[in-house]
């Protein structure tokens, strides 16, 4: 009498390494990668001379901090957020020593002398959230921007984004972009 014996059902697993690879490479060709997203500052340049560390007068320089309560202060004083730009762009422009051809300030003696000497002294709490350190940021950009804006159209009668690179660097010139940031002490 035969006896049978059953063989197990095997599978032929030879090609299941290159079966694996080609799932991996589609996935990774369809999937997306999400870019994160920042903040686009350059940083200054690294300065030897002694003016870098000369002292600031206090008329040119505005002070916009935020607390652990999440309030914006311009000079000691509370503000809202939607209040910052108009703050800084009357700040930047005031042209308080009548140098400035080009401001259409109101020359107060209290503020700046000229948007070249103009610095905003930006400052937080170690315990304000993100979200609006960001906030404010804008918001200090958006003035500068728009600063740069009026004077593109006035001098050159262009949009900034119209601008060729040598347009571009004069207006960037006449409103610099001077914002100080503090850093955060923490108490322990």
């Amino acid at each position: 009498m035969k006896s049978f014996r059953r063989q197990s059902a095997s599978v032929n697993a030879g090609s299941m390494a290159d079966i694996a690879f080609l799932l991996l490479i589609f996935f990774l060709v369809t999937t997306t990668i999400s870019a994160d997203k920042g903040i686009l500052r350059q940083l200054p340049r690294v300065c030897d001379t002694p003016d870098c560390t000369a002292d600031i007068p206090e008329r040119n320089l505005l002070q916009v901090s935020m607390n652990e309560k999440q309030q914006i202060m311009v000079e000691d004083n509370i503000v809202e957020l939607t209040e910052i730009k108009e703050l800084v762009e009357t700040f930047i422009d005031n042209n308080g020593s009548d140098t400035c051809h080009y401001c259409e300030g109101e020359q107060n003696l209290e503020s700046s002398d000229h948007p070249k000497k103009a610095v905003i002294s930006l400052s937080h709490d170690a315990l304000t959230k993100y979200d609006l350190f960001i906030s404010v940021q804008d918001e200090i950009t958006k003035a500068y921007y728009d600063l740069r804006e009026r004077y593109a159209k006035k001098t050159f009668n262009k949009t900034p984004d119209q601008l060729s690179k040598d347009e571009l660097k004069i207006v960037k010139k006449a409103y610099p972009f001077i914002v100080s940031e503090i850093m955060v002490k923490r108490s322990l």
